[in-house]
């Protein structure tokens, strides 16, 4: 009996802060109806456009930079109040790529400066951060290199800061290739739930938002103010987002007017991505949240603050729910827990509650939602799936251990249909990780959980259990084969 109690208790405390978690998206639902009616505008407009400093972190992204500097350069601004800053650690033939046409765009008038450095310190944050020193410009857009900026990017954006209290305005990001694979399209429902309900209604609530690295433009002295880029996190965006707004300056999200993007098509640089993000959160909660409380802000933002920034702790409670759920299967069967386990279905509320978050986040910018939310149930198959890497993510952030900057390679998909630049094995992701091994047998694991609920008739038990096997077990399909394919 004790080795049963002790399942249940386990599980129990697992599934209770998975539900607290899962429980913010009627959170958000209840928000977004509430606030549906607020709009942005801006406070007034410029009479003289202001100068723009527009930064272009590179590194080894020889196949898009071209497309990249082209579509800044389209930006509808007066060339005499824009300045180009490419910011290259490359230390490839990217290059050679970025001097010939940061050449060819200053032979056509274009205040645009190549700038290399031979080491990567700081990563990104370090490139940012010596690029903002060169520049006496009052405000600072910053674009990554697998985006295609709007030419309209810098007129909707640079008037809000006519509010003097202004210091970053982020636009939502769109997919290009949202529908070039399943998986770039559960990307996509993973990144409109963030942007249409987590950035939109957090930012029309009067809560924290944070910059999202990229397709976003900063008031310099609020960089500045709030201590610069700085390079210890994972997550620089997130970490200077908190900072400037713990120093009282306002956030203004744009979700009416978007930045186009490319997805990630291969699994292993999207395993990356996810690590480098979940990590990151982690070091940036660890180093703010006492400054968060120690703030004057109020006690609302403080606590959602919490909330935010500890989101990512769900990940290792995933995987223990995923363990327990196997042999939860038999102890239900070997004593008498009716009332234990009736009291545990209203956990499956939780799993309403982040159905209808996306759902939202799909009825609100896109008329065919109904044929893109059929996907959900393979998007929590697969954020279960990627629970093992990202949990790894969580315990190096926690014990402080350092990793490089990541950068997640893209391959010039510029539709659904074109196919991937005959160079993408250059960039692609070839080893293959010790942490495949991990998900097959957690993938064994549930299919095993499966056969005993079969066995034991336990039918509410299955499909859950099959979304761990279907996430775990594609995933590291996945991965050897993007890894094998791109060896060839």
């Amino acid at each position: 009996m004790a080795t049963e109690d002790a399942i249940l208790t386990a599980y129990l405390i697992t599934l209770s802060i998975l539900f607290f978690y899962g429980m913010h998206g009627f959170f958000l639902v209840y928000l977004y109806n509430k606030f549906k009616d607020v709009k942005f505008e801006p406070k007034e407009y410029f009479k003289e456009l202001p100068k723009v400093c527009i930064q272009l972190p590179t590194f080894n992204e020889a196949l898009v930079v071209d497309r990249l500097i082209e579509a800044v350069c389209k930006i509808n601004y007066p060339k005499d109040k824009m300045e180009i800053q490419v910011l290259d650690d490359s230390t490839d033939e990217t290059q050679d790529v970025l001097k010939k046409i940061v050449e060819e765009k200053k032979k056509l008038g274009f205040n645009i400066t190549y700038y290399h450095r031979d080491n990567r310190y700081g990563f990104k944050a370090g490139a940012l951060k010596e690029g903002l020193e060169k520049t006496d410009a009052e405000f600072i857009a910053i674009f990554d290199a697998d985006f295609i900026p709007n030419p309209e990017f810098l007129n909707r954006t640079i008037h809000y800061f006519t509010d003097p209290k202004i210091g970053m305005v982020q636009t939502r990001w769109e997919h290009m290739n949202a529908e070039y694979s399943i998986l770039t399209r559960a990307q996509a429902l993973a990144l409109d739930g963030h942007f249409v309900m987590e950035q939109q209604i957090r930012n029309k609530a009067g809560f924290f938002i944070n910059f999202n690295g990229t397709a976003g433009i900063w008031r310099k002295s609020c960089i500045l103010d709030a201590g610069n880029w700085q390079p210890d996190t994972l997550t620089e965006d997130l970490d200077l987002s908190y900072r400037a707004q713990l120093k009282g300056w306002k956030f203004i999200f744009l979700n009416d007017f978007t930045s186009p993007s490319e997805l990630p098509i291969e699994i292993n640089a999207l395993k990356n991505q996810q690590f480098r993000w979940t990590k990151g959160a982690i070091e940036t909660a660890k180093k703010i949240l006492p400054l968060v409380w120690k703030s004057k802000v109020p006690l609302k933002i403080k606590l959602y603050s919490t909330f935010h920034l500890t989101m990512n702790i769900v990940f290792p409670l995933i995987v223990m729910a995923g363990l327990l759920n196997v042999p939860l299967v038999y102890v239900k069967n070997t004593g008498n827990y009716d009332e234990y386990f009736a009291f545990m279905s209203i956990f499956t509320l939780a799993f309403i509650s982040s159905f209808l978050m996306y759902m939202y986040s799909q009825k609100d910018v896109y008329p065919d939602w109904k044929r893109r939310i059929y996907l959900f149930p393979v998007f929590m198959a697969g954020s279960m799936g990627f629970a093992l890497n990202n949990t790894r993510a969580v315990i190096e952030g926690l014990l402080n251990k350092k990793s490089e900057f990541v950068r997640t390679p893209k391959f010039r998909i510029e539709s659904n249909l074109n196919n991937p630049h005959p160079k993408r094995k250059k960039y692609a992701v070839t080893k293959i990780s010790p942490m495949i091994l991990l998900e097959l047998i957690f993938a064994l694991w549930a299919l095993f959980g499966i056969g005993m609920a079969s066995f034991y008739a336990e039918i509410a038990a299955i499909p859950f259990l099959s979304m761990y096997f279907l996430g775990y077990g594609v995933i590291a399909i996945m991965s050897i084969k993007h890894a094998l394919e791109s060896k060839k």
